[in-house]
């Protein structure tokens, strides 16, 4: 008889797969209205350390955290045509409360740019109050037709931010910041995903945004995920809501706008770009347990061990929980490698009447014998290997799952099992919509060298083609 934590094979039903992942390293579970979900605490830990790398990034650029109201009167929405019309089929609208039938509708916070709007240009008279750099940490609601927990909800939550700047290019140029300092940032040296750093066609972008930055990372079926995204909203929203500012002319101007932001989708997309059969695998930098000690047999001098073993580990800066022994070892060694945590600390009474105990890796499962004296620093160095061997991997992976070709045919073939780099100029209106129509999507426009170009008519340009969550 199967395990009763057996895992379906990646290989076998991905997505099958991800959903035992999410149940069995009890992070999340479906909530009672359709497409809702009830993040577990192991899963809210995930998010709090996405959410503590991120803030501090953020703060880093300057911007401040604020918080603006879930509800939001349904004409602000109108004021901006294509805004509305890009989310409409997603808004929940609620119409009665309070017992009676309200005057006026009021959506469910899908995004705030239009309520944030609204307040910025209560806010700013003039270019001595910019730029206005605001972040909010919230859930929004978008009405989702299929769900899947942490990739796609009806309800999630996410940071937002919103800045207003007194020139495009000031705009620009902090939308830029934000797309790489904190969101390639911690992607990469938090979260160890190279992801393809790129721009949006304008079929892709935002609705209501100029331009749109994009981080895509790659999952280890060879799907696309978009990570965090970065907005250029020009003048657009100022133009809607009188955003306007005193130049130091004396003139009245329009301030130029940016919205950004990343969602508990991080969530799933740890799962899926480091996963393995066995469960979870967790980067050592964002791991909110970052060793777990067990005690292989609960005896009074092993879990005397675990204690000690735990102050020490605490002590240099390591993240811990004991598992003092409930159940089969085995049991509870496939518990926690479900969930990914990075080294697990086995202290039974062999090992410690030689001072030392066994280290073993998730990542690689490699065993390391280690002296109790030399633990936190040598759990310290195989935690730092594990961060870095598995950006190097996932690198490894997506670069050989990424194809060059030189046609819409062939980035349509490549897409089936992988990404596809091919020529901007080469796909086009009509190659875009092909790809479209075959559920193969343009992630990104980027440089030749990999960077991220200003526009999409900048010379000599790649689009990274895949399929996607």
């Amino acid at each position: 008889m199967a395990s009763p934590n057996a895992l379906t094979s990646q290989s076998e039903d991905f997505p099958r797969w991800y959903q035992d992942v999410v149940a069995k390293a009890e992070m999340a579970d479906n909530g009672p209205v359709r497409g809702t979900m009830v993040i577990r605490p192991y899963g809210y830990a995930l998010w709090e350390r996405i959410q503590a790398e991120m803030d501090a990034r953020i703060k880093a650029a300057g911007a401040q955290n604020a918080y603006f109201p879930l509800f939001i009167p349904q004409s602000y929405f109108a004021r901006e045509a294509e805004h509305i019309e890009g989310f409409s089929p997603e808004l929940a609208v609620v119409t009665y409360a309070g017992g009676e039938e309200l005057n006026e509708p009021v959506v469910v916070r899908p995004t705030s740019e239009t309520v944030i709007g609204e307040f910025m240009a209560k806010w700013i008279q003039s270019y001595r109050d910019l730029p206005l750099l605001l972040n909010q940490w919230a859930n929004v609601v978008r009405w989702e037709l299929r769900p899947r927990l942490f990739l796609r909800s009806s309800e999630f939550l996410w940071q937002e931010g919103h800045t207003a700047h007194v020139s495009y290019e000031d705009a620009a140029a902090y939308a830029m910041r934000i797309h790489l300092e904190v969101y390639y940032d911690f992607l990469v040296n938090v979260m160890a995903v190279p992801a393809y750093v790129g721009i949006k066609s304008p079929r892709e972008r935002f609705a209501g945004a100029i331009n749109t930055l994009t981080c895509e990372g790659m999952m280890r079926d060879g799907k696309a995920l978009q990570m965090t995204t970065s907005h250029e909203l020009g003048q657009n929203f100022a133009r809607a809501f009188n955003v306007v500012f005193q130049s130091e002319a004396g003139q009245s101007e329009l301030c130029h706008t940016t919205s950004w932001g990343a969602s508990t989708r991080l969530v799933g997309g740890l799962i899926m770009a480091h996963g393995d059969d066995r469960g979870l695998v967790v980067p050592p930098r964002m791991a909110p347990i970052q060793a777990v000690i067990i005690a292989v047999r609960d005896e009074p001098a092993v879990l005397e061990a675990c204690a000690s073993i735990d102050a020490a580990l605490r002590g240099g800066g390591i993240a811990t929980s004991v598992d003092r022994g409930r159940g089969s070892f085995g049991r509870r060694v496939t518990d926690w490698e479900i969930k990914g945590v990075p080294l697990r600390v086995e202290v039974g009474p062999r090992d410690l009447a030689n001072g030392a105990v066994t280290v073993v890796r998730r990542d690689d499962g490699s065993k390391h014998l280690v002296a109790l004296d030399q633990l936190a620093a040598r759990a310290t160095e195989l935690l730092e290997q594990m961060q870095i061997a598995l950006l190097e991997d996932a690198r490894t992976r997506r670069d050989a799952a990424t194809a060059d070709v030189t046609s819409v045919d062939e980035a349509i073939e490549a897409a089936q099992t992988g990404f596809a780099r091919i020529a901007w100029d080469l796909v086009g209106d009509a190659g875009e919509a092909r790809l479209n129509d075959l559920a193969v999507s343009v992630r990104c426009i980027q440089r030749a060298d990999g960077t991220t170009p200003d526009s999409p008519g900048e010379a000599d340009l790649v689009a990274i083609v895949a399929k996607s969550y």
